[in-house]
């Protein structure tokens, strides 16, 4: 997939987009993908967008070899969800361009790009909390081929819980995209 730059007039090139604008070209790709970032009702669609945003060259980050660019699958009940059931796709980004790098104690920020699709109670993953996992777990293969083979990988391990599989094919009652300080 070409890198995105110049997302709002949607001119492509092969440059890196800064981390700082990597919510925007998320958004992009969802509605590219025929959904709104706050309005996601197709979880393959979110899924896919997902995958391509998961392509997209960052500027600004640690490189994948230091666990610069890294991404998770997470599930569960969450109070600042109101403990409704969720589905989460995440892009974690350890930020390398600021503070100083001079300083003997410098440490990356990290951030992370995240879609939250939240779903009413339903009896098909009621016992959501049963799986005994709440993520896939943090994943930094370098994008290209094994960032997509580890995409398919993760994908599998998902639909792998009939929980997880049902929440899928299920409609979200609400979505929310952010990119906000992590850790």
């Amino acid at each position: 997939m070409e890198k995105l730059v110049g997302w709002a007039s949607g001119v492509a090139s092969r440059m890196p987009i800064s981390w700082s604008s990597s919510v925007e070209v998320f958004a992009q790709l969802l509605r590219r993908h025929g959904v709104e970032p706050d309005a996601v009702r197709d979880v393959d669609a979110a899924w896919d967008a997902f995958v391509a945003f998961l392509q997209v060259e960052l500027a600004g980050i640690e490189q994948p070899e230091n666990d610069g660019d890294g991404f998770i699958v997470e599930w569960g009940n969450w109070d600042w969800n109101d403990d409704q059931p969720s589905l989460s796709f995440g892009r974690l980004l350890a930020v390398s361009d600021r503070g100083d790098r001079d300083d003997p104690y410098w440490q990356p920020e990290y951030w992370k790009a995240e879609l939250q699709l939240i779903f009413n109670e339903d009896r098909e993953w009621a016992d959501l909390s049963s799986i005994g996992f709440q993520d896939t777990g943090y994943d930094h293969s370098k994008i290209g081929a094994p960032r997509a083979i580890a995409l398919e990988e993760m994908r599998r391990f998902i639909e792998s819980y009939p929980q997880l599989a049902a929440m899928w094919r299920a409609e979200p009652a609400r979505s929310e995209l952010a990119i906000e300080r992590a850790g």
